[in-house]
């Protein structure tokens, strides 16, 4: 699954009365089944088909319910969503970045699931991704899927180049992608100018875009400039691959990395299944996973990830079959089955059974899942990511210095949380 972090930005949403919207693709009638919709974001090509084929497993279940399924694209979705909340043809259960869940549920969107059978195995899951599917205090959503970014590396490379363990600290890192370089030709590291990929920097400083607690605009602060001052050292070393701003940049690196041509880069566990299709990785074990290099404060990266809404418009009969088969989706039987299908990571541990962590993206990655970021309750938060990349690229380019550029991300963050002050 490609994540178009950068496209999926949260629109400002207006606020809206859940409880007089309907779901106008949902039917039922006292003669026939209750049917409702599904819109899944998962990729159509390399996952949704795992996901309609747990559709016909629940529908032979509860022959009493028919699920109309609708793959949305990622990055249309979000604002799809919201537009049709907002009327008729909302669908009754939505596959919902976990980023998206304040501003939905601020807007009156979604149903709270405690207490339902949607979250009866709540205490199964991650406390994490239960905490990023809450909203004040309420469960609005239940985890399908998680992810975070960690550094994904090849073994063979580092091993040519003399090194017998991951970089710890980004200082590590910049020594090893010079060694890489020297060693094998190959460049050592690649990074991908996205907004989210940068997140580490900060974290690794001890802030964060805003500090929720004291309403305060932090993407400026002297911890973020030390931050992205710290990307940018990184990017001028020898080793480095050559920056791509261009569209096809995520793809490009992508590429590079899974035949071999780089031999590090920050990456999520959505791109497990892709890199195992390189030529750099026909055997599996050669593709090594480890926490994101730490800064001066420490490590950490976002924690990410796929809820399962529902609907707050749709009437009582549906909301019953949504639950029915959220609960579903997200037992551990079919996290099974969609980890082991699509390699992506369960959100509860019962579902990481021997099978599923016999796949060593899986395993490599659920170890670094401790140690993720939860987003931060802000329903504007996801709309931050713009105004950081837009920058970004700007002083990854050289375009604008660092303080500067981030001067303005700030700027531009501060009109849309106009509550929040400026560092």
């Amino acid at each position: 699954m490609r994540r178009g972090i950068a496209a999926a930005v949260a629109v400002t949403a207006f606020t809206i009365s859940a409880s007089a919207c309907s779901s106008g693709s949902s039917s039922s009638d006292s003669s026939g089944p209750v049917t409702i919709t599904w819109w899944d974001t998962s990729d159509a090509t390399n996952e949704a088909g795992t996901f309609k084929d747990l559709v016909k497993e629940f529908e032979k279940a509860n022959p009493d319910i028919k699920v109309k399924y609708v793959n949305v694209p990622f990055g249309d979705a979000q604002t799809k969503f919201q537009t049709a909340a907002g009327s008729k043809g909302a669908p009754d259960v939505l596959r919902a970045d976990v980023g998206w869940i304040p501003g939905f549920a601020e807007s009156g969107f979604l149903t709270p699931l405690e207490g339902t059978p949607a979250a009866k195995d709540k205490d199964q899951f991650e406390p994490n991704l239960i905490k990023q599917a809450t909203y004040q205090d309420k469960l609005y959503g239940i985890p399908q899927v998680t992810d975070t970014l960690g550094l994904m590396y090849n073994k063979e490379l580092f091993t040519k180049a003399g090194i017998d363990k991951a970089p710890g600290t980004w200082a590590e890192l910049k020594s090893a992608m010079g060694k890489i370089k020297d060693k094998t030709g190959v460049d050592g590291f690649a990074f991908n100018p996205q907004g989210y990929y940068a997140m580490p920097f900060l974290f690794g400083e001890g802030t964060d875009m805003v500090d929720v607690g004291d309403k305060k605009i932090t993407l400026n602060s002297p911890a973020a400039v030390k931050g992205i001052d710290t990307l940018q050292d990184l990017l001028k070393a020898p080793g480095a691959r050559k920056l791509d701003t261009t569209s096809n940049a995520y793809a490009n690196i992508m590429d590079a990395f899974s035949s071999g041509k780089v031999a590090a880069i920050i990456q999520g566990p959505w791109e497990n299944a892709n890199v195992f299709k390189g030529s750099a990785f026909k055997n599996k074990e050669n593709l090594g996973i480890a926490p994101v290099p730490a800064g001066s404060a420490g490590q950490g990266a976002p924690l990410g990830g796929h809820n399962l809404v529902a609907y707050a418009g749709s009437d009582a009969a549906h909301q019953e079959a949504s639950q029915k088969f959220i609960a579903f989706m997200t037992s551990a039987d079919s996290q099974e089955k969609v980890a082991n299908a699509n390699g992506t990571l369960p959100t509860r541990e019962d579902a990481y059974t021997v099978e599923v962590v016999r796949n060593p993206g899986i395993a490599g990655y659920q170890d670094l899942l401790s140690g993720g970021v939860p987003r931060l309750p802000l329903p504007e938060y996801s709309s931050l990511y713009t105004p950081l990349e837009t920058q970004l690229i700007k002083i990854v380019s050289g375009q604008v210095g660092t303080k500067s550029g981030l001067d303005q991300a700030a700027a531009e963050a501060g009109r849309l949380l106009p509550d929040y002050s400026a560092s």
